[in-house]
């Protein structure tokens, strides 16, 4: 049978999802072509806020990479926009000049966003957060600037928000309304949420319109309706967003807010289809995942010709946390004549829930803090059960485990992506899966958003019984394989497993050569097993790994050179300023790390910069210890109570450049001031009177979380030894790519710390670390004592340090 011509325009979640179902339904009927606009395959346009606040890649965010569409047969053009539809020869034609001819057409061209049409916003440094490109932008500007402005107090503005202040910025919220969230919450949700976000650093101009962006070229702040203005160097505009339905009204296909579709998702010309943020059905357009996956099965069917449901529309929910806020909302969320609510607010808790009932029905729902019974009220809302009947489950035992035993079959447990309690309890007993990402790749429950993860783990728990304690311990290391991190480990050594390639043969991986998540990965372990016989694997590392330098959006790259302890000399700057004039460094930056970045460098230079810097690289780029934060300490600083300068030079200097699961920032203070922000680093280091304190997994980043104290020691020889150990332990058990602030609380505090209290098992992790540091290429360039630190650096050093 000769396969039918399928053209999908659109490389986004609506689209690619329709194309996976009609590959289930019938994966050969169609020769499938795919154009994107951006040039990335198929990524999690839902988490963008996590790429913007520096917690995920690009990587991590791809639903379907390159190697899924090359797997089932697909042409993707990415980086190529159709301009053009012939609807009676049936041919698209892209701008660059390609024709192609389809027998069935989706469009999924998305939407756009909403800039406001005022003076000024045209501007340099006005952005959407729309995509990867939008992150790319802010990110670059948060390096340069300070201060930030976003329009709009929706769901995507505070996201831009809470991203922007992680990476540094001072950030105004402007809303025209009078509080957040509108659209999802009530006014006391909404206020709650505002209060929450000021205590983190956001600030707001409520009921606020913007009538003006000022500045010349660049952005410089902003003028409202009022006549008061603001300064900016960031305009983040998220106001909203629009279908993107040019391309359907230039082709003669009906359009209204949207392009108008009917039950079966059909537009009014023949073979020609619509889903997602460009399709309006029933005069309603959608802007969240599961309405769009919804129409993607109902679409799928009608394509490959089978009977199935019309579609008849969605009742919107949301769950989601805003900045570390657990914020739900489903159905409708306001009181009139006929909908009266049940509400309780809990001040102490700082909890909120709002139960909108019409009719004698439960009809919509807002809980602010505890969302823990969204899906059992969103279940209600959909089958319209009677307030009765939530009175009842109330009273019965709430754990979620005995809720999930409640769920009939029919009821969602995945809204985002359309997945029943029955379809997963039926892969779970048919294909024998016994984790989460199992059932996720199996299923596509929490594929997406991530918040049912906790309700499929709860059906695991209901449906394998006692097993399933001993596989929920279980998380392979990615989808080419079902093993996880200590299986793959243990095989490796019990099999004298050497080199990648022969771990994904012998072991039987899925895919041929593995993929972004397991290369790296398995490299690292292999090094951390045995780094004597081990040869590291280039090709297996990221690409900013192997050319030793960060690459940009711009394509050119920017270097790091590593100053120990952020102590540099005069000899030193000349270098680097002699490389940034010869090489045209377009931005010499001093980072937050207190080292000096060159942006801009060509890739062909990168050799013969790092050649006529002769210094070593900062590993700004690495998996390994990045920088050792530091104070000026007791020699120059008259609160200073210990040489901080000295031991984190010492640090620095022994630890750099060995391989670590993720990277690692250390700082050391001389005092309870912290003027090297030791609270929030990997290590943390603070002098006191007599001795150190030591803190360990603290992180600055996405996920704040405040440093543990490990121990107090009395001499800086203690503080090398314990961190040392620390550290090595941190290799061996964490999993690739785990902070250290996620690995302590998996770990446990306690149980690392009694590791550290047993001296044999100390010295043990410090040998294996000396073994592992002492096969590195030139690991340091001078070996640190007291003569060459009070030469080369300051006059006075009180630590005797001796490194292996």
């Amino acid at each position: 049978m000769e396969r039918k011509k399928l053209v999908l325009v659109g490389n986004g979640m609506a689209g690619i999802r329709c194309i996976e179902e009609i590959l289930t339904l019938q994966p050969d009927r169609f020769d499938i072509t795919v154009f994107g606009s951006e040039p990335h395959p198929n990524y999690n346009r839902i988490q963008l806020s996590n790429v913007l606040q520096g917690d995920t890649t690009i990587e991590d965010i791809t639903i379907n990479d390159w190697n899924w569409y090359s797997e089932n047969r697909i042409t993707l053009y990415t980086g190529e926009t159709v301009t053009k539809i012939d609807t009676e020869e049936k041919v698209v034609y892209s701008d660059q000049h390609r024709a192609i001819k389809f027998d069935q057409l989706i469009l999924a061209t998305g939407s756009i966003p909403f800039i406001i049409p005022i003076p000024g916003s045209d501007k340099k440094g006005v952005t959407a957060f729309r995509n990867i490109e939008d992150c790319e932008k802010m990110i670059e500007y948060s390096k340069l600037y300070k201060k930030a402005a976003v329009i709009g107090g929706g769901l995507l503005g505070l996201e831009a928000a809470r991203g922007l202040l992680n990476l540094g910025m001072k950030v105004h919220v402007v809303h025209i309304a009078d509080y957040v969230m509108e659209k999802q919450l009530d006014s006391t949700a909404g206020h709650m949420l505002i209060k929450e976000l000021k205590e983190q650093g956001m600030n707001f101009l409520l009921g606020k319109q913007t009538t003006e962006i000022f500045g010349e070229q660049d952005v410089e702040g902003l003028m409202f309706s009022d006549g008061e203005a603001i300064q900016a160097d960031l305009v983040v505009m998220a106001a909203g967003i629009r279908p993107n339905v040019q391309l359907a009204r230039e082709s003669g296909i009906t359009v209204n807010r949207g392009i108008v579709v009917n039950d079966y998702l059909e537009t009014n010309i023949p073979h020609i289809y619509a889903v997602g943020e460009c399709a309006e059905h029933r005069e309603i357009v959608y802007g969240l995942v599961a309405p769009l996956y919804d129409q993607g099965k109902v679409l799928a069917k009608r394509i490959c010709g089978l009977e199935g449901h019309a579609y008849e529309g969605s009742i919107v929910s949301t769950k989601l946390k805003v900045s570390g806020v657990d914020v739900f909302s489903a159905g409708e969320i306001f009181e009139d004549d006929k909908a009266k609510s049940i509400k309780e607010y809990n001040e102490w808790e700082n909890t909120y829930k709002k139960v909108l009932i019409r009719d004698g029905k439960i009809s919509g729902a807002v809980l602010f803090g505890d969302t823990s019974e969204g899906n059992r009220l969103l279940s209600m809302i959909n089958k319209g059960a009677e307030v009765t009947e939530y009175f009842k489950k109330e009273k019965e035992e709430s754990s979620s485990v005995s809720f999930v035993g409640m769920m009939s079959d029919e009821e969602m447990v995945c809204g985002c992506n359309g997945v029943t309690k029955g379809e997963i309890v039926s892969a779970i007993q048919t294909q024998g899966l016994t984790t989460i990402d199992e059932v996720k790749a199996c299923t596509n429950a929490s594929r997406s958003c991530g918040g049912c993860k906790g309700l499929v783990g709860d059906l695991l728990q209901l449906t394998l019984g006692d097993k399933f304690s001993q596989a929920n311990q279980k998380e392979p290391i990615c989808s080419c394989t079902t093993l996880s991190r200590d299986e793959v480990i243990a095989e490796i050594r019990d099999k004298n497993l050497t080199y990648t390639r022969e771990v994904m043969n012998v072991l039987g991986w899925k895919t041929d050569g593995g993929c972004s998540k397991c290369r790296p990965a398995l490299n690292y372990y292999l090094g951390m097993i045995d780094p004597v016989q081990y040869k590291d694997e280039k090709e297996s590392r990221f690409v900013n790994e192997r050319l030793h330098a960060n690459i940009q959006k711009d394509g050119t790259f920017s270097v790091v050179p590593r100053m120990y302890g952020g102590v540099t000399s005069p000899e030193q700057l000349r270098k680097i300023a002699d490389v940034a004039e010869k090489y045209h460094a377009k931005l010499v930056k001093v980072t937050g790390g207190q080292r000096i970045d060159l942006f801009g460098i060509e890739k062909e230079h990168l050799p013969s910069v790092w050649a006529e810097l002769d210094m070593p690289s900062g590993y700004a780029y690495g998996k390994t210890l990045r920088t050792v934060k530091t104070c000026v300490g007791e020699s120059f600083c008259r609160f200073g109570t210990q040489d901080s300068m000295g031991l984190g030079i010492a640090l620095e200097k022994k630890l750099e450049r060995v391989s670590t699961p993720h990277k690692v920032k250390m700082a050391v203070s001389a005092c309870p001031r912290n003027c090297a922000e030791s609270g929030i680093k990997d290590v943390g280091i603070v002098g006191v009177d007599g001795g150190w304190e030591i803190y360990v997994g603290g992180n600055g980043g996405t996920h704040l979380r405040a440093a543990d104290l490990l121990c107090k020691v009395k001499t800086s020889e203690e503080v090398m030894e314990i961190t040392g150990a620390y550290f090595q332990y941190y290799r061996e058990t964490a999993h690739y790519l785990e902070r250290t602030s996620v690995w302590v609380e998996r770990m446990g505090l306690e149980a690392i710390k009694s590791v550290l209290k047993d001296k044999e098992k100390v010295s043990e992790l410090n040998n294996r670390l000396d073994e592992a540091l002492a096969v590195l290429s030139d690991p340091w360039k001078e070996v640190i004592n007291d003569e060459t630190i009070q030469k080369e650096y300051y006059n006075k050093v009180n630590i005797p340090v001796t490194i292996n």
